[in-house]
């Protein structure tokens, strides 16, 4: 009898590792596998050699099947310009300008979709993950930047300017005195979101507010014990609780789904709904704060999840 099983194939394209996945239509895991991302000091060289490893690994996945042509979803550290087709704002700095999408398709000879890796996290966790039974997810990356999406009914809301939910480049709401000490973002503006609650720019405004150089590990560890860790995870939590407020007071999402490494850190859902109250415009917060149920598997489901 003919295999009449329906694969959608995904890959996760970072900076550090590259990997595809097949999922069935009910988003069984049948063949997955991680390369690390070709490294080369000239961008034109690592452009092809990360092209070239693409296509590998989508026929290593297909040989494994033995099925063809499967339908293929793309998750990248960037955007695709919806006004040329090119990338830009990525991470792995060899795709910017590229024709990424139609150089891919080209050498795989099929139609390929592209999104940005933040909303293919947050369409996994949305379709099958800790948002699954929710109507409307807003799904959070805390990692070395800040990011996000935003699925409702299980739709990835994208946007006329490809930048829905990018919450991590608006400026810190409701700023206090102890906020004062703003770091410029890469995207060229004072005191971004990400400035604060990315890892780096935690650990950054850490040592501009109590003069020691800790990073958010090892704040995290020493919050007990030592006065300025906690006073770093103090403003940390509330700060990420009335950013989110934020989302809330616009969006008002069931549920906010965090990701990235910071993620992990298992007292903020606990502290955060105990803060995030008296910033949002209501008498009470249904939202519900989690953990991610994928870990850093989610970006590679959700690029399959996009055909």
């Amino acid at each position: 009898m003919a295999n009449t099983q329906q694969f959608s194939l995904g890959i996760d394209l970072g900076g550090t590792k590259i990997e595809v996945i097949a999922l069935d239509q009910t988003g069984n895991e049948h063949f997955r596998k991680r390369i690390d991302t070709p490294k080369n000091s000239t961008a034109s060289i690592q452009y092809q050699e990360i092209l070239n490893a693409i296509a590998h690994l989508v026929s290593q996945c297909e040989n494994h099947l033995k099925q063809y042509q499967l339908p293929l979803g793309i998750g990248i550290p960037g955007s695709e310009s919806l006004e040329t087709g090119l990338i830009k704002n990525a991470n792995t700095t060899c795709l910017i300008g590229k024709p990424f999408r139609d150089d891919l398709s080209h050498m795989l000879q099929r139609a390929v979709k592209i999104e940005n890796d933040a909303n293919c996290f947050a369409l996994s966790e949305a379709m099958d993950g800790a948002g699954k039974h929710a109507q409307s997810v807003f799904a959070v990356i805390l990692g070395t930047g800040v990011g996000g999406g935003w699925v409702i009914n299980k739709h990835l809301m994208v946007g006329p300017n490809h930048i829905c939910g990018e919450w991590g480049h608006n400026p810190l709401p409701w700023p206090t005195e102890q906020d004062a000490q703003q770091q410029t973002c890469y995207c060229g503006k004072l005191g971004c979101i990400e400035t604060y609650l990315s890892g780096p720019g935690w650990a950054k405004q850490t040592e501009l507010e109590q003069n020691i150089k800790l990073n958010s590990k090892e704040i995290v560890e020493q919050r007990h014990n030592v006065t300025a860790a906690q006073q770093s995870y103090r403003l940390y939590v509330e700060r990420l609780a009335k950013s989110l407020a934020s989302v809330i007071n616009i969006m008002d999402p069931d549920v906010i789904v965090l990701g990235g490494g910071l993620s992990n850190i298992v007292s903020l859902y606990e502290d955060i709904p105990k803060v995030w109250g008296k910033y949002v415009f209501s008498d009470g917060v249904k939202t519900q704060l989690v953990q991610n149920q994928y870990g850093d598997s989610s970006g590679v489901r959700g690029a399959a999840w996009l055909n």
